[in-house]
């Protein structure tokens, strides 16, 4: 982290790896463009690390992003689980750009609700609702608990 702090790239090209996939997920997701995407990442990159140094130094990276295995789909054939997947990413993509980011954020981010909140630049109670109706128009039966509790 000094050796990032004091301007060594190979040590900043470190710190900065582990981010910039996820980082390119969430910029396809919220624009529908990997090109437009690539070019996001580079520019926020570079505005945003200072940031960021300064909350891993408060906090490892790892304690934040969790990427647990899935579940195994016991029963179902590779056709019902690519017709599923692909229905998913049909009904994200109808979303706004807005509900698209909260569900990356909490969801496949894995990240706690406050951390969500301040990705999405809201507060909490803000986050927690967004989250909620994003996944109850993916879901329209899903209950809050389900939405927000896992």
């Amino acid at each position: 982290m000094r050796d990032a702090l004091a301007g060594d790239a190979a040590a900043f090209d470190v710190l900065l790896a582990p981010q910039l996939g996820p980082a390119f997920r969430l910029a396809t997701v919220m624009l529908r463009d990997r090109t437009e995407a690539e070019d996001v990442v580079q520019e926020a990159a570079l505005s945003v690390v200072a940031s960021e140094c300064r909350m891993a130094r408060r906090r490892p990276w790892w304690s934040v992003v969790r990427t647990p295995d899935p579940p195994e789909a016991a029963g179902r054939s590779t056709e019902d689980l690519a017709v599923g997947r692909l229905d998913l990413w049909r009904a994200i993509d109808a979303l706004d750009a807005d509900d698209r980011l909260a569900l990356f954020a909490y969801y496949y981010l894995d990240l706690p609700l406050e951390e969500a909140a301040r990705v999405l630049g809201v507060p909490l109670g803000t986050a927690k609702s967004r989250i909620y109706r994003a996944a109850r128009r993916l879901r329209p039966g899903l209950a809050l608990e389900e939405a927000i509790d896992r």
